[in-house]
């Protein structure tokens, strides 16, 4: 990613262009607020972010000193901050009515360099339970096995899921791996009695849908 755009860093265009703009990358950037000796503050970002999406944002604060340049201080303030965001901006509740609705809860992995692939969990009236990270890496059927699809799903009770991953190229045309991965979630999911309600390709230029094209 590039690290000031514009001749601007990430709290320069906070101020003037607003949070949206800002990757998450940028956003915790801006938290840290500095890096330490031999790591720059958006390598440190970088390395904080793998540790949060790794424990699925339940990180521990010794789990985040577990970065080399993260310190009870640093550790605190983020653990604060993300259970701050859960509990107020938590998205549970939040009702997906058409493709376009689920999105939002998506696309700030949209400028990922990796493929992440993700699972958001319904219940019966489809209002999202969790929004989880399934994988990183590219999306084949090894990585995106079943039982690690449905695993929280079925712990949730779940009646339903949507599946998606971000294509890191910008193009959002579905390979034919996405689409064997499609079949044989959409295969399992019969099997378990959860529905596969969709499964969405996306990145930062738009997504596609399979429902929106009749491929499931």
């Amino acid at each position: 990613m590039e690290q000031v755009k514009n001749g601007c860093g990430p709290r320069e265009r906070l101020l003037g262009e607003g949070a949206h703009v800002l990757s998450d990358q940028d956003l915790l950037a801006v938290v840290l607020g500095s890096g330490h000796q031999g790591c720059g503050v958006f390598a440190l970002a970088q390395r904080v972010l793998g540790v949060l999406e790794e424990s699925q944002f339940r990180a521990t604060p010794q789990e985040l000193m577990s970065v080399s340049g993260v310190g009870p201080a640093k550790a605190t303030l983020l653990a604060a901050a993300v259970e701050f965001c859960r509990r107020v901006l938590a998205p549970r509740n939040y009702r997906i009515r058409h493709p376009s609705d689920a999105v939002p809860l998506l696309q700030h992995y949209a400028d990922r360099r990796q493929e992440h692939f993700l699972a958001i969990s319904l219940n019966g009236a489809h209002e999202v339970n969790a929004v989880r990270i399934v994988s990183v890496g590219l999306v084949n059927r090894t990585l995106v096995h079943p039982r690690e699809v449905f695993a929280d799903a079925l712990q949730d009770r779940a009646a339903a899921i949507i599946v998606a991953h971000n294509h890191p190229s910008g193009n959002t045309d579905p390979s034919a791996e996405d689409r064997a991965v499609t079949r044989t979630l959409t295969e399992a999911g019969d099997i378990l009695g959860i529905r596969l309600l969709d499964h969405i390709v996306f990145s930062s230029q738009g997504y596609y849908s399979f429902r929106e094209n009749d491929e499931l």
